[in-house]
């Protein structure tokens, strides 16, 4: 019989709504994408990064990115999600935790995520230090997020006990 693993899942969501301000720029899982409106948010606004971390915090009992990363923080403004990403996985480490993969999800009518999907899986797998899946998935016109309002991701993060 096999040795028993300390394994933990952790569920992470997050969404946004898309910005009037022309000058913000959209960038998704740590790309910026062309010709489609930035997200609103206090930093800059990365709903994959922003899931994926509370997806591994999650696991790992730690909190939420809300918790890590208060709005309410003057530093934090403007500031670049997979940075934050790199330091919620540090938290994991400190913590005893070694991730063991990411799947994430994002549901969007625009941008088109599989032209950039494999570019999002590099950048995000370099930051977390373990694989990451990408998908795109259409909101098929239906609710907010058909009508192009914002754009929503879930992810779903595997750790164990180092």
């Amino acid at each position: 019989m096999g040795e028993l693993r300390d394994l933990r899942v952790g569920h992470g969501f997050d969404t946004h709504r898309f910005s009037d301000d022309p000058s913000r720029e959209l960038i998704l899982g740590g790309v910026r994408f062309e010709d489609t409106p930035g997200l609103v948010g206090h930093s800059d606004g990365d709903a994959v990064a922003h899931c994926i971390i509370d997806a591994l915090l999650g696991a790992a009992g730690l909190g939420d990115v809300g918790a890590l990363f208060p709005d309410t923080e003057n530093r934090w403004a403007g500031a670049d999600s997979i940075g934050l990403l790199g330091d919620a996985v540090g938290c994991l480490a400190t913590a005893g935790w070694r991730i063991v993969n990411v799947d994430c999800t994002v549901v969007a009518e625009v941008p088109r995520v599989a032209p950039r999907r494999d570019e999002m899986q590099v950048c995000l797998s370099a930051a977390v230090g373990a694989p990451v899946s990408v998908k795109g998935k259409r909101a098929e016109a239906m609710g907010a997020l058909g009508r192009q309002e914002g754009l929503a991701c879930w992810a779903v993060a595997l750790i164990e006990r180092r």
